[in-house]
């Protein structure tokens, strides 16, 4: 039973608002080197690149300008569960944050007056944050909604029931 997702799935999963986690491993030297994986909100549009933004001097940055790369991981762990992960290289780093482009992005977590409070007290990260872009070149994905119908009625077929 193949579990993995279509490219327009995958696509189509990664650019609905899930909490992504971001995974990049640094090879450069101290601080920028070691591995992190941490919640972050993310934007992705089918075909284009996931873009993150983050502190200009945080860990997250510092080891993504060391490797050059990152990784994402978003999924929804309830039944049926699936996951999509991205993983490729950093394709533009712009410094500062464009205001519109956050805005967007609280707004794509939170409801509207949430994201607008947000917004208005945290204006700060309009200078310490940058906006970091990743093409993604490896996929890996699974939706296991097609195993846990088939675990529905695994019952049915052998002529036992799943109602208790």
């Amino acid at each position: 039973m193949p579990f993995a997702m279509s490219k327009a799935d995958r696509e189509s999963f990664l650019a609905s608002p899930q909490v992504g986690v971001l995974a990049v491993i640094g090879n450069g030297p101290e601080p920028a080197s070691g591995l992190l994986a941490v919640p972050i909100w993310y934007s992705y549009r089918p075909g284009g690149n996931i873009t993150i933004t983050t502190g200009r001097n945080s860990m997250k940055s510092r080891l993504i300008r060391a490797s050059g790369r990152f990784a994402i991981c978003a999924q929804v762990g309830t039944p049926p569960c699936r996951y999509v992960s991205a993983e490729g290289p950093v394709v533009a780093i712009e410094d500062p944050v464009d205001p519109a482009e956050r805005a967007a992005l609280a707004h794509r977590y939170m409801p509207p007056a949430q994201a607008d409070a947000y917004l208005e007290s945290t204006t700060e990260q309009l200078v310490h944050d940058i906006t970091i872009r990743m093409r993604p070149e490896r996929w890996n994905s699974a939706d296991f909604a097609p195993f846990s119908d088939f675990l529905a009625h695994a019952g049915d077929h052998r002529g036992l029931s799943t109602a208790g």
